[in-house]
């Protein structure tokens, strides 16, 4: 976090933003099952060790998972609360809310996202955890995985890829700073397949959705859409 104290909140925003532009512009693309991009160093290294020393607990599963949405209760959101709390949070959540990036993404990734929100979720995934293959199609525009643990156990935590079939393919690379990309559509099957998960999973999940998300306090920018 020294690297971070070091900065202001301008530099820290800045330094964001031209991580994100590098990562997304040397992005590799993947064509099956589906299009979908890997990405390598999409935060900077200080700013990817600041997200996961917040001071979140990692919520308890209580023998129940398959859905993120079971756990809606203590789920962490980079919403406007926690932006106002941790100046971190909202110095990534501004750098994926900008002109800059949002036009980067829609050229990059052919994604549409004018008059969408930026969501950003901080998960914290333990032992017992799993979710079943879903495509995120409907009211998410663009899904970023973003792996951020940098612990060696976690290698072989990946996003799990399936085909239009449900039939498992294969598992996107787990390391601090990668990321999976995809546009969602009824072909962007992926999942969590239950395996051990020692220590915690952590992850931000980035979304951009459309105004029919119903959980606005999710939100970042609950009254600022993309491009208005």
């Amino acid at each position: 976090m020294t690297a971070l104290k070091a900065c202001t909140s301008g530099d820290l925003l800045a330094e964001i933003k031209i991580g994100l532009t590098n990562s997304f512009a040397n992005a590799a693309a993947q064509a099956t099952p589906y299009s979908y991009w890997i990405a390598n160093n999409v935060l900077p290294a200080p700013v990817a060790a600041g997200i996961c020393a917040l001071p979140f607990p990692a919520p308890a599963l209580d023998g129940i998972s398959g859905k993120r949405e079971v756990h809606n209760a203590t789920r962490t959101y980079f919403d406007q609360p926690c932006q106002k709390a941790h100046p971190l949070t909202a110095a990534v959540a501004e750098a994926f809310q900008s002109a800059e990036i949002t036009s980067l993404i829609e050229t990059q990734f052919g994604a549409a996202l004018e008059g969408t929100y930026l969501r950003a979720e901080f998960a914290q995934d333990v032992d017992g955890f799993w979710l079943e293959p879903h495509s995120d199609l409907g009211v998410k525009k663009f899904t970023l995985l973003l792996y951020l643990s940098d612990d060696p156990r976690h290698a072989g935590l990946g996003t799990d890829i399936y085909d239009a079939d449900k039939t498992h393919i294969g598992t996107s690379p787990f390391a601090r700073g990668t990321g999976m990309i995809f546009v969602p559509s009824d072909q962007t099957i992926h999942g969590f397949e239950r395996r051990p998960i020692e220590g915690v999973r952590q992850s931000l999940i980035i979304n951009y959705v459309s105004d029919a998300w119903r959980a606005r306090e999710q939100l970042a920018f609950p009254d600022s859409p993309v491009g208005r």
